[in-house]
């Protein structure tokens, strides 16, 4: 292992000019573009050959490598509030030969994370839903994707591809004379091969659109030439992906309904069943454009399931949206992750924001203290 050298991207970011930007986006698609390219014959984590894990468990790639288990915290009992348990599923982790494989063990990683019949549990908000629930949800999920991976298109989208999984400005070094200069990418370890739709929603944060706020009309110049910066990234962005990376265009081109099926199945005690439900929901109401072979088996919702869906739908995006908000205003990542630096400061704005929105609420009568916090995102102090 070797130290990265040059300086963090995030560490200049701001002062480079808008040239400059995209010259960083169009060097990290060139990093991108020369990685895709690479084949791989199974889905996983890639290993050195004489790697310590079971005989069983390598899948042959090239002389000195194989793929072997997903290494990835997705299939590890490894995130605090993120337990596995394998009373009724076993683990599996991997490798994958083909895509039906490889989706049967993103469902079985979605069982694994259900807690077992007496388990104590703590309130969750009502679009969360029961172990019941999830278990139902699981199994339909599991007969619909059977038959989704099976469609040309999303074969076609599913090459195994290997790619960094954060894209981030603290991963990426620049050269010090030339920041448009790409010298290292840090933090590889949960870097695994996936199906190339698996990366169908990835943005670097430095090509990603910035939130719009509700002081738009007192915005600085300063701030209207960082926005105008940002959308000519991610157009540059858009524009080098399509050019030069075919896996992920092909990614990009599926329809979101596919891919959102396969993005959420896995994650229905975290995020809550609604949202898996939504993308069921989605594909059977889509079933024939979809261009599936077989006549949907599977009966659509009644009026009275949507209504109640909807309902828990609007519960959701509001939660989203109060995540969203969060971590703009307090410059953390989706899992709340900030700087070491900024953690004692950034610690006491939490404080400080949730203590707001409590007296907003509260004065307005729009929601309880503990409906709020159900809904808020991050430990609270």
């Amino acid at each position: 292992m070797e130290h990265a050298t040059g300086v963090q991207l995030h560490q200049i970011w701001p002062k480079l000019s808008g040239e400059q930007q995209i010259r960083c986006v169009v060097a990290f698609v060139e990093i991108v573009k020369q990685m895709a390219a690479i084949e791989f014959p199974a889905y996983g984590s890639l290993y050195f050959a004489d790697s310590q894990i079971e005989s069983a468990l390598k899948q042959p790639y090239t002389p000195g490598y194989v793929i072997g288990p997903h290494c990835g915290t997705t299939y590890w009992d490894c995130n605090v509030g993120e337990a596995r348990y394998y009373d009724s599923t076993k683990p599996n982790r991997g490798p994958w030969v083909g895509l039906a494989a490889y989706f049967f063990g993103l469902i079985d990683t979605g069982f694994s994370r259900l807690p077992p019949n007496g388990a104590t549990l703590s309130e969750r908000p009502s679009y969360h839903g029961s172990v019941e629930d999830h278990v139902r949800l699981l199994d339909l999920g599991r007969n619909v994707g059977s038959e989704l991976v099976k469609l040309s298109k999303v074969q076609d989208a599913a090459n195994p591809t290997l790619i960094h999984s954060d894209w981030n400005r603290r991963n990426i070094f620049v050269s010090g004379d030339d920041p448009t200069i790409i010298t290292g990418i840090i933090d590889w370890q949960s870097s695994s091969i996936e199906p190339g739709f698996m990366y169908a929603y990835e943005v670097p944060d430095f090509a990603a659109p910035i939130r719009a706020t509700s002081s738009e009309d007192n915005i600085s110049p300063g701030g209207q030439r960082t926005r105008a910066n940002s959308e000519l990234c991610g157009q540059a962005f858009d524009a080098c992906i399509k050019a030069r990376v075919p896996k992920l265009c092909a990614a990009r081109a599926l329809d979101d309904d596919l891919v959102r099926f396969f993005l959420y199945c896995h994650r229905t005690w975290r995020d809550g069943a609604i949202v898996f439900r939504d993308g069921i929901f989605e594909v059977l109401k889509h079933w024939e454009q979809l261009g599936l072979a077989t006549s949907c088996s599977y009966p659509l919702p009644t009026a009275e399931e949507l209504r109640v869906h909807q309902k828990e739908m609007e519960a959701y995006e509001t939660a989203q949206k109060l995540k969203q908000d969060l971590m703009s205003i307090l410059n953390t990542s989706s899992d709340g992750w900030v700087p070491t630096d900024c953690w004692d400061e950034t610690k006491e704005a939490h404080s400080n924001v949730f203590n707001v929105i409590l007296q907003a609420v509260q004065s307005d009568h729009s929601m309880s203290e503990q409906e709020l916090r159900l809904l808020w995102p991050f430990d609270i102090p």
